[in-house]
């Protein structure tokens, strides 16, 4: 027996030889011999469980010896979220084995409080389970402490909560979990709030840049608004069904702007996770309708494919559909049956553009045009105001690659002045078809003009960058003429 005690007692003071031996024992002195002959032991991995050194010292709540790996000054880093067999990180490690102070250095030392283990239990689910047995809620709290979230699902769909029974023991445990879930979803609310005022703030300043359409920027203001309350919904928690892409028929002549709306409407629906991409695909009949039997089909399908998680603006879509029937099958018929044919499936959003009038041939021509195309928007000619509005938007925000850039009015050309100027020098005609394509020819004649009437000696840096009416006047006859 006595040899028995002392061969016993032997075996309990022999000190550990491996690096995982001594973080498992706490042999803080026989650590530090191995790693400064080896460090290359720092991240070693064991057999069978490919474990750590920090996922051993970390389950034993062997704190010094964390410290000291946390610490360590070799030519490794310690890997804080080395993986084990079982996706665990050491702080899976302390929280399923209530090692409170090993988490709280562990947190402390920026390890992912929501780290996943390959079941997708975060250190909180574990730290529960833990808590279940062990009654003791410390580990719990320091995750909550951190933020861990208390909604977190594993592979299962369950959260931490999902894993507390309903006997007496938990009831103070569901108590701590449940208040902190509250707080959580107050703190996403409160974010999502903020995060929606910004991106309310970034669609607001797009619209600035819209002269008119008072109707069509109401509906972009109501699409925003219920798409972004739906985000904020889900952040607190609520289950909402997705809303579906709208399809759109932009009616009205050339000029009045929607080219440039279907842009900023791509960036919208984008912006509030609608669709994954913010490109606008834009194409005419000629892009779509082959020349051949055969052709139009792969055509359209390959645009279509182009405009995938984006918007596909056809331009004269009416040009589609021919004016008078007649025998010979219309290729443009062919393409227009395509895209109706993926206009359910949401990959893509669908705006035809033309003249409200020959616009009335597509609308007409296929029996699901109307049950797709929800919203009709009207784009009307601009006034002679409106006009002078979008002059003085283009001038404020010139690209620096553009020929105006650098580039101002003089304080003479007012709105009114400019509109009043635009009233005199064009027919209504004129402006019917040009619409907001007059500010630009007109404005690049004026800057001609500008560089004609200065002299090579003028060194007034004003002088050299300012449009003045008189540039202006013979901007806008030019383009009459």
């Amino acid at each position: 027996m006595m040899q028995r005690n002392q061969q016993g007692q032997r075996s309990r003071s022999a000190k550990p030889t491996t690096v995982h031996g001594c973080a498992q024992s706490g042999d803080l002195v026989g650590i530090q011999k191995l790693l400064r002959d080896n460090p290359s032991l720092l991240n070693d991995r064991n057999p069978v469980m490919a474990q750590t050194p920090l996922h051993v010292s970390a389950g034993y709540n062997n704190v010094g010896i964390v410290k000291l790996l946390l610490d360590s000054q070799g030519p490794e880093k310690v890997e804080l979220e080395a993986k084990n067999m079982y996706g665990e990180t050491p702080l899976h490690m302390a929280s399923k084995n209530g090692c409170n102070e090993a988490a709280q250095l562990l947190l402390a030392n920026g390890a992912f409080v929501e780290a996943k283990a390959n079941n997708g239990m975060t250190p909180l689910h574990l730290a529960v389970w833990h808590s279940l047995r062990a009654e003791d809620c410390s580990t719990v709290k320091t995750l909550l402490e951190y933020n861990a979230d208390c909604s977190a699902e594993d592979n299962e769909g369950m959260t931490p909560l999902n894993h507390l029974s309903q006997g007496p023991g938990s009831e103070k445990l569901r108590e701590l979990l449940c208040w902190h879930r509250e707080e959580q979803r107050k703190r996403k609310a409160i974010e999502a709030c903020s995060e929606t005022k910004a991106k309310m703030d970034e669609l607001e300043d797009a619209l600035s840049n819209i002269v008119g359409l008072n109707e069509l920027k109401l509906q972009l203001r109501k699409w925003a608004k219920g798409m972004l309350l739906d985000e904020r919904r889900r952040a607190l928690g609520l289950k909402v069904g997705p809303r579906k892409p709208p399809h759109m028929a932009f009616l009205g002549n050339p000029g009045t702007g929607k080219t440039m709306v279907a842009r900023i409407l791509g960036r919208l629906l984008f912006m509030v996770g609608i669709l994954p991409t913010d490109k606008v695909t834009e194409v005419q009949r000629t892009d779509l309708v082959g020349e051949f039997v055969g052709h139009t089909g792969p055509k359209t399908r390959r645009k279509i494919k182009e405009a995938e998680g984006g918007i596909l603006f056809v331009d004269e879509a009416y040009r589609l559909i021919p004016m008078q029937k007649s025998d010979d099958k219309d290729y443009g018929l062919e393409a227009l049956e395509e895209i109706m044919s993926v206009m359910d499936g949401g990959k893509v959003v669908v705006i035809f553009a033309g003249y409200s009038e020959p616009m009335k041939r597509v609308i007409t021509s296929n029996d699901g045009f109307c049950r797709r195309v929800t919203k009709f928007f009207h784009f009307d000619d601009f006034s002679s105001i409106d006009l002078s509005n979008i002059l003085h938007l283009k001038m404020n925000n010139q690209a620096e690659d553009s020929l105006l850039y650098g580039f101002k009015l003089h304080p003479s050309c007012t709105v009114d002045v400019v509109a009043t100027l635009i009233e005199a020098e064009t027919s209504e005609k004129q402006r019917k078809e040009m619409n907001g394509g007059i500010a630009d020819p007109m404005l690049v004649n004026a800057r001609e003009n500008l560089d004609l009437r200065l002299n090579f000696d003028c060194v007034d840096t004003d002088e050299l960058l300012t449009i003045t009416l008189e540039d202006l006047e013979a901007g806008i006859r030019s383009l009459s003429r």
